[in-house]
């Protein structure tokens, strides 16, 4: 694709722009600046990983890796400012789910160890990873505001936080992953993954490309489950003092 034919498709942004502007629901500035960021965002990305699948580093890689996990906890942090110690809390989780997506990956030799293999994956997994982690503290934080007076209750007759939130911790764990096993139910059938559809464009057997988005969806849920349940358990004891009170 030229440059000359991608700049046709900001017509897919012109369309929203003018229904905005017509229906008077004042997104025009918010479109106008995602727009800007996403191409200086997306070319500066494809540049910087152009350099690093040249160079075969592997300290470039395990760099571009440090800056994708950095830049996840610093967004997903903002749901959960209030909480002690959020943004180690999600750096770990985030950095768990690399170091257990990429071992199986790299260990059992099911992709090779190269840049253009593990940069991509890696992104994948910690995107979903940040997704996952926002998602689970957007519920976390509505089911204890809900259930605050039962909380209360149990810790009053002598239970302990785990117990007085072990509900409402299961309940948003559950919550935060029904969204990436649903949407494996209808894989295929609503809708091609993007990495599958990026593959047949590109020229890919499509059963090729199939096996590979089988490998990705199988590394999601497991990326679903470990993000939500690491960052619960890291979270909920910082929640009360050592008094066994509530404190958030």
């Amino acid at each position: 694709m030229t440059y000359s034919s991608l700049s046709l498709t900001l017509l897919f942004v012109f369309i929203p722009l003018i229904l905005s502007k017509t229906l008077k629901l004042g997104l025009e500035r918010d479109t106008i600046i995602a727009t800007i960021r996403s191409v200086i965002q997306l070319l500066a990305v494809g540049y910087l990983l152009n350099f690093i699948f040249n160079s075969e580093s592997t300290l470039y890689m395990l760099l571009m890796i440090t800056l994708m996990i950095f830049a996840a906890t610093m967004n997903a942090r903002k749901k959960g400012e209030n909480i002690p110690g959020i943004t180690w809390k999600i750096a770990l989780t985030l950095l768990s789910v690399e170091i257990v997506i990429m071992s199986v990956l790299l260990g059992l030799q099911i992709m090779p160890a190269t840049p253009n293999f593990i940069i991509p994956i890696s992104g994948m997994m910690i995107g979903n990873s940040m997704v996952l982690s926002i998602l689970f503290l957007n519920r976390f934080k509505a089911e204890i505001e809900a259930n605050e007076e039962m909380i209360e209750l149990i810790l009053s007759l002598g239970g302990t936080p785990k117990q007085a939130v072990h509900k409402q911790l299961m309940d948003a764990i559950k919550a935060s992953m029904i969204p990436t096993i649903e949407s494996q139910k209808t894989i295929g059938l609503v809708q091609l993954p993007g990495i599958m559809s990026g593959q047949i464009i590109g020229g890919a057997n499509p059963i090729e490309a199939v096996q590979f988005q089988i490998l990705i969806i199988f590394a999601l849920l497991t990326c679903a489950t470990l993000s939500s349940i690491i960052l619960g358990f890291l979270i909920y004891p910082t929640l009360f003092n050592e008094r066994m009170q509530k404190v958030i």
